[in-house]
């Protein structure tokens, strides 16, 4: 996992975050027998989600892997794009 940059961009870690707080609302809520919260926790943990897809949109994400061209060519040649 060192050698690889997974998850280790604002995207993921502000999604991240977003969604603990929501998680943590959540089960507060839960433990309170308070129905209203806790679904209010949950939407806040949807809202990491959502956030955070925004934001790799936005390209504060992992960028995408960029095909070499000699491997595209490669399978262009195979016909394993049709």
């Amino acid at each position: 996992m060192a050698g690889s940059s997974h998850g280790h961009t604002p995207a993921a870690w502000t999604g991240v975050i977003i969604a603990f707080i929501g998680f943590c609302v959540a089960g507060a809520f839960m433990v309170k027998a308070e129905p209203l919260g806790f679904w209010a926790g949950m939407v806040v943990v949807a809202l990491g989600g959502v956030v955070g897809l925004i934001m790799r949109s936005m390209g504060l994400g992992q960028p995408k892997a960029v095909e070499h061209p000699a491997n595209a060519a490669a399978r262009a040649a195979l016909g394993a794009d049709a």
